[in-house]
């Protein structure tokens, strides 16, 4: 029996077993996908399991979505690209590092047709992620794209792989059309993002990467003022999809299905 993984801290909150084990058994794949929670001392090791054949292929979550890089022998274009790998496979004996977050971002912007094509982006957080959304935006022609982060050596480490990067005090907010939360804040239950939601205008919209808890106190906010909400499990959905693909040469339909089954979550 075949056997993939999803790797992170925390990693608890993860839906990513129970949608792949039900796409495996849908296509009659003898595996299994299991999820372990892991410190950045345990990656050399656990990565070493996919050169032995213990293990076919892994998902990378926060916060270890750069820090697998050096283990790996080859990346692909968009994991090259945005430096960030959320998926992990052996090719030709070769451990291949790839991003699937870009198309995820994307495809789940499409799904509920919301044009990014000349917008203002507020980007909250730059972890390992972040390199992503702001290459997917860049390809859907944002006007502008701010980022503000807690810490500011890494929003200026992003601003040197993207020198049109409005940096953003954190704490402060700016004019915006779609604001993104890419921090892990939400996902404990007292977690708040520091934003005056009465100084922000209108019908802003709201996009949180996290998708479990369903809404965030960032967007159970943004819906008190108002705003369109939306939380990250359509790009988790789509982003898992393209891994599947990777892994096993099938592609998962995205249906009514597959949302019910992840709406009790």
């Amino acid at each position: 029996m075949k056997k993939y993984l999803v790797i992170g801290n925390p990693v608890e909150h993860s839906l990513s077993p129970k949608l792949h084990n039900y796409w495996l058994k849908e296509n009659n794949i003898d595996a299994v996908y299991e999820k372990k929670q892991i410190e950045e001392s345990n990656i050399q090791g656990i990565i070493s399991e996919i050169k032995n054949g213990k293990i076919e292929g892994i998902n990378i979550t926060v916060p270890f979505k750069k820090s697998v890089i050096p283990f790996l022998d080859e990346l692909e274009y968009l994991a090259k690209k945005t430096q960030s790998v959320n998926t992990i496979y052996k090719k030709e004996n070769k451990i291949v590092g790839d991003n699937t977050d870009v198309l995820g971002f994307k495809y789940a912007l499409q799904h509920i047709k919301y044009k990014v094509k000349g917008k203002k982006i507020f980007i909250l957080g730059a972890g390992g992620v972040t390199s992503s959304i702001i290459f997917a935006l860049e390809q859907m022609e944002a006007s502008t794209i701010m980022l503000s982060n807690r810490t500011k050596e890494k929003a200026e480490s992003l601003k040197k792989k993207y020198p049109y990067l409005d940096l953003i005090n954190w704490g402060d907010i700016k004019n915006f059309d779609m604001i993104i939360n890419a921090t892990s804040l939400g996902l404990k239950e007292n977690d708040k993002i520091p934003i005056n939601y009465n100084k922000i205008g209108s019908e802003k919209f709201f996009y949180d990467l996290i998708y479990n808890p369903k809404k965030t106190n960032f967007l159970l906010e943004a819906e008190k003022h108002g705003h369109r909400i939306e939380n990250g499990k359509l790009m988790f959905l789509y982003q898992a999809q393209s891994a599947f693909e990777m892994w096993t040469g099938f592609q998962p339909p995205i249906n009514t299905k597959v949302l019910q089954l992840l709406e009790n979550d």
